[in-house]
């Protein structure tokens, strides 16, 4: 069984370890007391929902709340934590409490999953983001407790649990929203939604951000280019769409739940996936950039999905080089390596077209306008699990469409390239070069 896991690339580790996880999921679902009326869940429900789970998106096809037993709850609670964490993080603790030896495959592979720019340090680092991720979640569990216990009793403690752990997962998924409403009863509770953006926020800009930001303080000079990245990225992509939803989409609510709403709808899109309002309220304009933001979605080694704000930023700077007939991409004073702009390119094309392709599927199949299916797919792919409210609905092409872009999504299209097509050896031959007009 060693010699086998030593052949496979840290690619193929990653994306076998999440199917693996995908299907001991559905199989727990499958069983009758999943289900709050104690039947059997049928196989694609199942399915998608434990897909859902472990890739932290939050599209669901039966409401959470009153569809699953706590059993089911509880089960698809474990997965969140397991996709939020990530397989090979939670891997890697076993093994450390065991005392099992770390070799350095595992290390390698320890490395790839949560985006770590160096292997030295790699377990120090993976047992900090294991700790900071309870801890984190066990501070939004005691900031909740006042909100949903006043509400249910102490059933609140439970509720108070399961939203902390999803938040901080950036998996968007709630027991809360009967009927598919998901937090729009408490839009206007200050407690519930600066904890839930804190969670949000944090779980998603990376830990290797987080450790940056305990190891320096707020000394940014010592941060690392990446850090400051998605630092500077993802302050931007809060602040313009609050903006623009509070001057544009929610203009007719009271102030103060205008600019609650307009923070907590930048912050979740991207790809949370909870929401305060109702979407299917939104201008054209307003889904547009909903779609936009979904499929930049958080930031390498978090807990959230998307193409992430670092490439979202380097395929900018590019673009910026370019029309000033530069010929480096540069940021904060440091030269962005060739390498990482391609890779860049490459998972901006590969996005795209699961993007585009699964909504143009969805929208043949079903007979639905295409940009309401454009929205599903980017949710999908950038694993956010916003809905226009069409999930429920969909046939069965359709549900393993958004199968397949959320499991895309959640390892990374890249990754899933070099873990299905790509192999060790490298071809070092190069063909002749010869000028091509673009433009």
């Amino acid at each position: 069984m060693r010699s086998i896991f030593k052949k496979l690339t840290g690619a193929r580790i990653i994306a076998l370890g999440f199917a693996a996880a995908i299907l001991i999921g559905t199989l727990l679902l499958l069983l009758p007391f999943s289900t709050a009326e104690g039947k059997c869940a049928g196989f694609l429900n199942a399915f998608f929902t434990s897909t859902s789970a472990i890739c932290v998106t939050g599209l669901v096809v039966q409401d959470t709340a009153t569809y699953w037993s706590v059993f089911g709850q509880i089960v698809i609670l474990i997965m969140i934590q397991i996709g939020g964490l990530g397989v090979v993080s939670l891997a890697a603790l076993v093994m450390m409490m065991v005392r099992h030896r770390i070799g350095l495959l595992e290390r390698s592979t320890m490395q790839e999953a949560i985006s770590a720019p160096k292997l030295s340090g790699i377990v120090k680092l993976t047992r900090f983001v294991i700790l900071f991720t309870f801890i984190m979640e066990a501070i939004g569990t005691i900031l909740l407790l006042p909100v949903f216990c006043k509400d249910f009793g102490a059933k609140g403690i439970w509720y108070s649990i399961f939203h902390s752990v999803s938040a901080f997962c950036n998996a968007g998924f709630d027991i809360v929203g009967k009927g598919y409403t998901s937090l729009t009863a408490y839009a206007d509770n200050p407690l519930l939604n600066i904890t839930l953006v804190i969670l949000i926020v944090v779980g998603g800009i990376g830990f290797t951000t987080v450790y940056d930001f305990i190891k320096h303080g707020v000394h940014l000079g010592k941060y690392s280019l990446q850090s400051k990245v998605i630092l500077t990225t993802t302050a931007f992509l809060i602040v313009l769409p609050a903006i623009y939803f509070a001057v544009f989409e929610f203009k007719d609510v009271p102030t103060g739940q205008r600019v609650a709403e307009s923070f907590f709808q930048s912050v979740t899109t991207r790809t949370a996936g909870f929401n305060t309002a109702d979407l299917t309220s939104l201008s054209d304009t307003g889904i547009a950039l909903m779609i936009l933001l979904m499929l930049i979605g958080g930031s390498p080694g978090s807990t959230a999905g998307g193409m992430k704000t670092t490439t979202f930023l380097v395929l900018l700077l590019t673009a910026f080089s370019v029309l000033r007939r530069k010929d480096d991409t540069n940021c904060f004073k440091r030269r962005i390596a060739e390498k990482t702009v391609k890779h860049a390119v490459a998972i901006l094309v590969l996005y795209l077209v699961l993007f585009v392709l699964g909504g143009v599927i969805i929208s043949s199949v079903e007979d639905l306008p295409l940009i309401t299916c454009l929205f599903e797919t980017a949710s999908a792919v950038g694993t956010v699990g916003l809905t226009l409210g069409i999930t429920p609905t969909l046939g069965v092409v359709s549900k393993l469409v958004l199968i397949v872009l959320m499991y895309s999504g959640r390892i990374g299209a890249l990754t899933l390239v070099f873990a299905t097509f790509i192999g060790k050896n490298k071809n070092i031959s190069r063909y002749p070069e010869e000028k091509l007009s673009v433009g």
